[in-house]
């Protein structure tokens, strides 16, 4: 049986390996447009809304970039642009990527044998190449938070130093990686497993199957 699927392109305005890594390894077609965007332009506070606002951004900021520098390579004119940007959160506090080795250490000697709230926000675009006008619509925008609970083994100090040192935490939100070294010091998640790794996949399927879009 023939079955007739729309033809679109999905963009991930992520420079994210994790997010690459999940979607080449779910078959999901592709293609990567880093967005630039200056985080620290975004002065909120509150976890949640911090990873949303910035998941926004990014795919805002991809959005004017193929409108302006639009080039007729695609199959289609039809795009969802996909921003995500992930916040842990411990008592309160909110954790992005750790600066150095040294604030890396000296969290991870907090978070040891405790949990905290993995935010990522995620932002769908959805747009449409109008080409008599050579001009990118803003059809519909979706966007939420997907919140997962993790907790943390209780690790000993030389391990918290090896781990450190691997370099690992300081390309992560929270200091940590699920996916990577740091995944073996993870006990339990309570909530979305990939939300984990910066990328709710049970998320993107369900609002483009909204759009009856197949992924």
């Amino acid at each position: 049986m023939d079955i007739k699927l729309q033809i679109t392109v999905l963009i991930l305005a992520s420079a994210s390996k994790s997010r690459k890594n999940m979607l080449k390894n779910s078959d999901i077609e592709f293609v990567q447009i880093l967005s630039g965007f200056d985080e620290s332009t975004i002065k909120q506070t509150n976890s949640s809304d911090l990873a949303l606002e910035l998941s926004l951004a990014k795919a805002k900021k991809v959005f004017e970039k193929v409108s302006y520098n639009f080039e007729n390579e695609f199959q289609s004119n039809k795009f969802e642009i996909l921003g995500c940007d992930s916040i842990f959160e411990f008592k309160g506090e909110s954790f992005g990527k750790p600066s150095s080795k040294k604030e890396a250490y000296e969290r991870w000697l907090r978070i040891s044998g405790g949990s905290g709230y993995l935010h990522t926000g995620h932002t769908l675009l959805f747009c449409e190449f109008q080409k008599k006008e050579k001009q990118m619509i803003l059809k519909k925008t979706v966007n939420e938070v997907i919140v997962s609970t993790i907790f943390f083994s209780e690790l000993k100090e030389k391990e918290i130093l090896k781990y450190v040192d691997s370099l690992e935490p300081l390309q992560c939100a929270g200091g940590f990686a699920l996916e990577g070294k740091g995944g073996k010091f993870i006990d339990k998640i309570n909530g979305c497993f990939s939300n984990v790794m910066g990328l709710s996949l049970p998320w993107l399927r369900k609002e483009l199957l909204k759009e009856d879009i197949y992924i």
